[in-house]
């Protein structure tokens, strides 16, 4: 799903992508078909190629200048695999559908943005990827994202730890004072903060961002934050893209009970984006 951003906020002109028969109904004035399903709905391998299509169209008309912003919603990975899309997610996809270009994953929720330095990854590998070069381009990534997509012209990052404590001065582990620290201070960050404080100060406004070392103790801060009203924005990008924060739910698609308020969420998160970016320099 794709917008053009509208002088009202709120309001976009929205442009659907998918299905052949899916996107047919849509009481939209654009929509786009990338093809029809295969020889069945539950066939994971057309169900990939259909989300993995869809993709590169919507990057198509944002590079083009044709749509504003990019929202998604959840794609299966492993259908995406299936059908020939080999990426980690779709963060991994758009970087390289948009020209390769270094992006991070942040996720929002009211006041709080989380932006990850290491994602999909296990937690053992997590102190080996962890460098101070990758927190300081993430940082970068998120300073020049905020200021463009926010509208923030100093940009307040904090740095969340990696051990409890902080490490307690290297009494449980060196990383935050060898790896984190020197980090913080090339990019003007706080930190590192121990991640049981960090989040709290940053709801209460004191930070425009926190960077998080690893995938979970960043996205349990956005889910107890707000929980059906997070969103997932990929930075970097030379366009907006927006999606809610959770999965695919198979468990109960197609049975009406799903909560859509991420997704509505996602919707105005990239209409105000659009809306208010400033100009690259």
């Amino acid at each position: 799903m794709v917008t053009r951003a509208l002088a009202t906020p709120l309001e976009a002109e929205v442009t659907v992508i998918g299905a052949d028969e899916q996107v047919a109904d849509f009481p939209t004035v654009r929509k786009f078909g990338v093809g029809a399903w295969g020889r069945g709905k539950g066939d994971e391998g057309s169900a990939g190629q259909i989300a993995g299509r869809s993709v590169e169209e919507a990057v198509r008309l944002a590079l083009t200048g044709d749509v504003d912003a990019i929202v998604t919603g959840p794609v299966h990975k492993h259908a995406l695999h299936i059908a020939g899309y080999r990426y980690p997610g779709l963060t991994e996809f758009l970087a390289h559908l948009a020209g390769d270009v270094d992006v991070a994953m942040m996720l929002a929720t009211g006041k709080l943005r989380v932006v990850l330095v290491t994602t999909h990854l296990p937690l053992r590998d997590v102190p080996r990827e962890l460098s101070t070069e990758r927190i300081v381009r993430v940082g970068r990534i998120t300073d020049a994202g905020l200021r463009r997509w926010w509208g923030i012209d100093r940009p307040r990052l904090a740095v969340c730890a990696l051990n409890p404590h902080a490490g307690e001065s290297g009494l449980f582990g060196d990383e935050d004072e060898r790896v984190l620290r020197p980090a913080a201070q090339t990019l003007g960050a706080t930190g590192p903060l121990p991640a049981d404080t960090v989040f709290v100060r940053a709801l209460r406004g004191e930070f425009d961002a926190v960077l998080a070392p690893y995938h979970d103790v960043g996205m349990t801060a956005i889910k107890v934050a707000g929980f059906g009203r997070g969103v997932n924005v990929t930075l970097g990008l030379p366009f907006p893209r927006v999606a809610p924060d959770h999965g695919t739910a198979l468990d109960i698609a197609g049975k009406g009970i799903a909560d859509a308020g991420s997704m509505r969420m996602a919707l105005e998160t990239a209409v105000e984006m659009a809306a208010r970016a400033v100009p690259r320099r």
